[in-house]
């Protein structure tokens, strides 16, 4: 009843994806703290190797412990940062093997990244009011380069992706972002 598609470019026009991620953030002077969350992405092909991506991420606030000697006196306290990264980015994905299962890419995106401040149980609502807090002074420029693997069934996919998530505040900051998540394209 129905013909097979044997166009190998006919799962490569969009592709929308759910993540999740570990953001290190490596602030100046300070210990690093590893975020945990959740994220989005929208890809539209513009050429079977290329295509056009923005994303947008939400990372949860994080428990981090600092550590202090003093006099021979080792102290750990354990602090809540309340700090919760939103980040929204767009640019390129060039893509290896794209009739295949198995495609190796590389990505260079640009935009923002915002460091919201709530004492709030994370929600929904805190993600939202996040947004009310973009624009001022905790918004920075972001630049992102990575790469990583994707893993296709037809057109269910697996993602893996790590980079360096790069912002400028008064000098530029390198953080790991490492994600891993589902990915559908048609």
């Amino acid at each position: 009843l129905f013909a097979q598609n044997r166009n190998p470019h006919s799962l490569n026009h969009v592709e929308l994806g759910a993540y999740g991620d570990l953001f290190r953030v490596s602030p100046a002077n300070s210990s690093s703290i590893n975020f945990l969350g959740f994220g989005g992405r929208l890809g539209i092909n513009v050429h079977p190797h290329v295509a056009l991506e923005g994303e947008i991420n939400y990372d949860f606030e994080q428990n981090y412990t600092a550590v202090t000697t003093n006099g021979g006196t080792i102290t750990s306290t354990t602090v809540n940062s309340s700090v919760r990264p939103l980040s929204g980015l767009f640019g390129p994905k060039f893509q290896l093997g794209t009739s295949g299962p198995v495609r190796a890419f590389i990505t260079g995106k640009a935009g923002f990244i915002e460091f919201s401040n709530s004492s709030a149980t994370a929600s929904g609502r805190s993600f939202v009011d996040s947004f009310s807090q973009f624009g001022n002074a905790s918004t920075h420029f972001a630049v992102y380069p990575g790469g990583g693997l994707e893993f296709f069934a037809g057109p269910l996919g697996l993602r893996i992706e790590a980079g360096d998530l790069l912002y400028v505040n008064n000098g530029t900051y390198n953080n790991l972002r490492v994600s891993f998540g589902p990915t559908l394209r048609f």
